[in-house]
């Protein structure tokens, strides 16, 4: 028997064993939930698909600003983008063992819709972010907040924990992690393209947003070590453009620190004094 007819015979048969409206219900939760993983897998490629149509985006484009800055402050070493194949991939990966292998596991299905928009939104934030600097800003700030949202609900998951970060967590951690400094560098670089303060003081004022929001979410939502480690990687890159400029530097190593210590606290020896 076809894997479908299996897991909808498990679903109704092994799980309920009314009839009628409440049958009915369940029909249509099964239906909606095989039809969130199918969107989730479109999303995905479209997503990943996004880069083979800007292939000349570079970031945002000064000419775009009425004060242009060629290399901000905030904005990480060219190098540190290079995350973002492994993000494609593992992101890949989640999509397509929700789709073929956990399409109706309750676990899997609960950070589908957080994902599904945030990745949605993505596939033409390139394309966007090339002619409208602006209106690409505040769609990342979306796409972060539906990638939290994706991640809050990867805390709902009890499945054997290796296979959970495997193909669960820890991509949704990666991405989300990598673009919640990306918000912050998009918007520090929006600020400093229209004057509105020194680049120096946008920079500072943004990699402590980045900070502030990523240790919160790092001490409060217990994430998996993915999403400090994508805002670890995003503050190296700052570091790493910024070298020799201990203004913006010594700030982003030192958030860089604070996240790796309260990523280590866990395996660190406790007094017993």
């Amino acid at each position: 028997m076809p894997a479908v007819f299996m897991s909808t015979y498990r679903y109704f048969h092994g799980n309920h064993t009314g009839c009628g409206a409440f049958g009915l219900r369940n029909l249509l939760e099964y239906i909606m939930i095989r039809l969130k993983a199918v969107l989730l897998l479109i999303a995905t490629i479209a997503f990943l698909a996004s880069p083979f149509w800007a292939q000349s985006f570079r970031g945002y484009d000064p000419q775009n600003f009425p004060v242009q800055i060629t290399d901000p402050a905030i904005q990480p070493a060219g190098w540190a983008f290079s995350i973002w194949g492994v993000i494609y991939l593992w992101l890949l990966g989640h999509a397509v063992m929700s789709t073929f292998k956990r399409s109706d596991a309750p676990d899997w299905d609960a950070p589908r819709w957080g994902m599904i928009c945030s990745l949605g939104l993505g596939a033409s934030w390139l394309q966007v972010a090339m002619v409208a600097p602006v209106l690409a800003t505040v769609q990342i700030w979306l796409m972060a907040g539906f990638a939290l949202w994706a991640l809050s609900k990867t805390g709902q998951a009890k499945p054997t924990k290796h296979a959970r970060f495997a193909l669960l967590s820890g991509p949704i951690g990666l991405y989300a992690g990598w673009v919640t400094a990306a918000t912050g560098v998009a918007t520090g670089v929006v600020l400093i393209g229209y004057g509105i303060g020194s680049e120096t003081a946008v920079s500072l004022t943004m990699l402590c947003v980045i900070a502030a929001v990523a240790l919160t979410v790092t001490a409060r939502m217990n994430p998996p070590v993915t999403y400090p480690i994508g805002v670890i990687w995003a503050l190296i890159g700052v570091i790493a453009a910024n070298w020799g400029r201990d203004l913006i530097m010594l700030p982003a190593a030192i958030f860089a620190l604070a996240l790796l210590a309260l990523v280590l606290r866990p395996f660190l020896p406790r007094s017993t004094v």
